[in-house]
Parts: structure tokens; C-alpha cells; sequence
């Protein structure tokens, strides 16, 4: 029975370190383009049918041509909570973990009723901190705001040709 012990034990300390390194390996950052919608719609859209109850609070970035799940992380956690996100051009700065179809995102970018782009998080006006989730201020526990400030996409991804934006 030791035995056994001793090699689970030794391929969960194997995992552990495996899962941080991954982590701490820079993974290419890419832009993503098109809208976050909730899959349930994306999937309606595209015939396919399938249970909308396990499926009812899932969001996938809509391309022209795939759907990409976007993990509900520090920075995809908004477009689970935040309905004022979905249904909009995106441009995305993210990436994707080898052998995971999630999106893991790390710049929001939206577009104003003008066509400007804008980088998009939250923020207090208490504190003057910005947030990335929709919730209380970290710091003073009052209400935060969807902020839009018009912003340039950094300049590794302005002359990116590969992703178009969709319009639906």
C-alpha cells in the first residue's frame, strides 16, 4: 500500500509543477476579433441543437468562422456578468493554453456607436483604481463603472491582417 501512495503522491507533486510551469511560461499573446455572445444564441445561429440549461451562462468569442470559449478568469469573468459586454464588436488580446479551447483574456476592446475603439474595463471614482470584473471597489466597497477610453490596439497588433471583425 505504500507503494502506491508514493507514486500518487509523486505524480500529483509531477502535476503540480507541470500546471506552474505552464503558468509562468509566456504564451503568445494574439488579437481575437468579433463578438462575445452567450453560446446557447451562437449555437442557435448556426443550427446546432443542444441543452440550454448547461449551457445557459456559457460566452464564446463569435468569429466569422468558430466559436472559442472564453474562460471565466480575472479578465473573461466580465463577460459572464456584464450583459453590456456581449452582442458588440470585440478586439481581444488574449491566449490559449496548449491543449485547452479556452480564450484567456487580457485586453477588452470595444467600439463606441461612432466606430472608436476603446479599451474597456471598470472603475471607481472613489479610489481612481481600475477593476476588471463588476463588483464592489476592492479598496472602498463602493460601486464601479464601465469605463470606455478610446485607445490605439498596442502596436505588436495594429497591423494585424489575419482576424476581421464581424457584424451581424
Amino acid at each position: 500500500m505504500r507503494g502506491w501512495t508514493t507514486v500518487v503522491v509523486g505524480l500529483a507533486i509531477a502535476f503540480s509543477f507541470s500546471i506552474l510551469a505552464t503558468d509562468q511560461v509566456a504564451l503568445p499573446k494574439k488579437l481575437y476579433r468579433g463578438k462575445v455572445v452567450l453560446v446557447t444564441e451562437a449555437l442557435k445561429r448556426r443550427g446546432v441543437k443542444a441543452s440550454t440549461e448547461e449551457l445557459k451562462n456559457q460566452v464564446v468569442l463569435e468569429t466569422e468562422n468558430e466559436l472559442i470559449p472564453i474562460l471565466p478568469d480575472w479578465r473573461g469573468r466580465a463577460f459572464f456578468q456584464d450583459e453590456r459586454l456581449r452582442d458588440r464588436d470585440v478586439e481581444l488580446i488574449g491566449f490559449i493554453r496548449p491543449g485547452l479551447p479556452y480564450l484567456s483574456v487580457l485586453s477588452v476592446y470595444t467600439f463606441d456607436d461612432e466606430g472608436h475603439r476603446t479599451y474597456t474595463d471598470y472603475w471607481c471614482d472613489v479610489c481612481s483604481i481600475p477593476m476588471y470584473e463588476l463588483k464592489p471597489c476592492d479598496c472602498c466597497q463602493e460601486e464601479i463603472r464601465l469605463r470606455f477610453e478610446r485607445q490605439e490596439l498596442p502596436k505588436e497588433f495594429r497591423e494585424n491582417k489575419k482576424a476581421t471583425p464581424i457584424s451581424k
